[in-house]
């Protein structure tokens, strides 16, 4: 009878895992992280890790896009949502906000990345 509970329990971990692979905001090419449409996501070392805010806002903002998360999404996994100083919510990894970078026109791009010492691509 364990053997059942325990093969059970996986199972149902595993659908819990494939429901949010497919929910999740990002997905993982050439090793970095990517949002819905292929583009190469960030992160900034100014913004401190877990403090559920983003210090890149204005101009900042304006040349590195915030990954947007809906009114609807939920976070899991590696994944929060934090609130901007706008009131805009926005996706982050490791609690480490993301973002796009404004002069990357490709998919593949990955311009943005060292800039100024301060901007990463996201790694998974």
């Amino acid at each position: 009878m364990k053997i059942r509970q325990v093969a059970a329990a996986f199972s149902l971990i595993a659908l819990t895992t494939a429901t949010w692979a497919a929910d999740a905001p990002v997905k993982v090419a050439d090793g970095v992280l990517v949002g819905a449409n292929g583009m190469t996501l960030y992160t900034f070392d100014k913004d401190a890790a877990g403090s559920g805010k983003s210090v890149c806002n204005g101009p900042c903002a304006t040349n590195w896009p915030p990954l947007a998360a809906a009114a609807g999404d939920t976070a899991g996994g590696d994944y929060s949502i934090i609130t901007r100083d706008d009131g805009a919510k926005q996706w982050a990894s490791k609690g480490k906000p993301l973002y796009f970078w404004s002069k990357d026109q490709k998919v593949g791009d990955k311009t943005g990345d060292g800039l100024n010492g301060v901007w990463h691509v996201a790694k998974p």
